[in-house]
């Protein structure tokens, strides 16, 4: 009787020891990729301090119905880390709409425009710094992405289908306050269609208090969002100077018919021609 008094006791000790070994291992774990976060934020802190890029701590907006987004040389911070230096920045003031149309000729820096606006939110979300001179936002309750794919090699469905079907998981995760970013979306089928799959889509998420920032070609879609939602859109464009540079700067300005594909075109066989 003493003797299993002696292995139940053991037992219990044992079992108490091993539940404070598992918690402390568990606590050690989640220090170190706390610890790892931090020291990413550090080893990116100094790689964009070398590069002399701008940095700025934001001021984040809690509680705030209206959508809030302001800063000043705003930059996508992947391509600075690529090209190894100073890339263009952009400022913009979004407080106030819920909608960001972004049209423009193409190789405009539009969508380079578009990663660095999800990147500078999810960097403040996660209590970063953020690449930009300046940066105040309203907090989302998610931030999702929406971009154009390859060819399913299956040849099992079309890309419309499948951007689609995308767009539908991802309206699905969607609640009020959430950030969406769409790069040239339902672009995969003729102009009048998608335009008009578009318009029902964009129309129903800021309806439900989505904030949207669109890339896209399509100028109807763009032509009818701006006489419908005029009041809660904001329309950028990409700058196209006289004789077909691109500064990559985006501006404040409705959509054009034309993308100036011409431009790429004469740049592209012209060197060619060189060869």
């Amino acid at each position: 009787m003493l003797g299993e008094l002696l292995d139940r006791g053991l037992a219990r000790a044992a079992n108490a020891v091993a539940q404070a070994a598992e918690h402390i291992e568990s606590f050690f774990h989640g220090l170190r990729q706390e610890l790892a976060f931090y020291i990413g934020c550090l080893n990116l802190y100094a790689q964009l301090g070398q590069l002399g890029t701008a940095i700025a701590f934001p001021q984040p907006l809690i509680n705030i119905e209206r959508y809030r987004l302001s800063c000043t040389g705003l930059y996508d911070i992947a391509l600075a880390l690529t090209m190894r230096r100073e890339v263009v920045d952009n400022d913009v003031n979004v407080d106030g709409k819920s909608l960001v149309i972004i049209t423009g000729p193409n190789q405009g820096g539009k969508t380079t425009f578009l990663r660095s606006v999800g990147l500078a939110q999810l960097m403040m979300q996660a209590g970063m710094f953020v690449a930009a001179k300046s940066f105040t936002g309203s907090l989302c309750s998610g931030i999702f992405t929406h971009f154009k794919r390859e060819e399913d090699e299956t040849m099992e469905r079309g890309k419309f289908e499948e951007e689609l079907e995308r767009m539908s998981v991802v309206v699905e995760l969607l609640r009020p306050g959430g950030l969406i970013l769409l790069n040239e979306t339902f672009a995969n089928t003729n102009e009048r269609e998608g335009s008009e799959v578009a318009i029902e889509v964009i129309s129903a998420l800021v309806e439900k208090g989505v904030r949207v920032f669109y890339v896209t070609h399509m100028y109807e879609f763009a032509r009818r969002i701006q006489e419908k939602m005029r009041n809660n859109a904001l329309f950028l464009r990409a700058e196209r100077l006289p004789d077909g540079k691109r500064t990559f700067k985006m501006r404040e300005g409705g959509p054009q018919e034309r993308s100036y594909g011409e431009d790429l075109y004469r740049e592209i066989f012209k060197q060619q021609c060189r060869v």
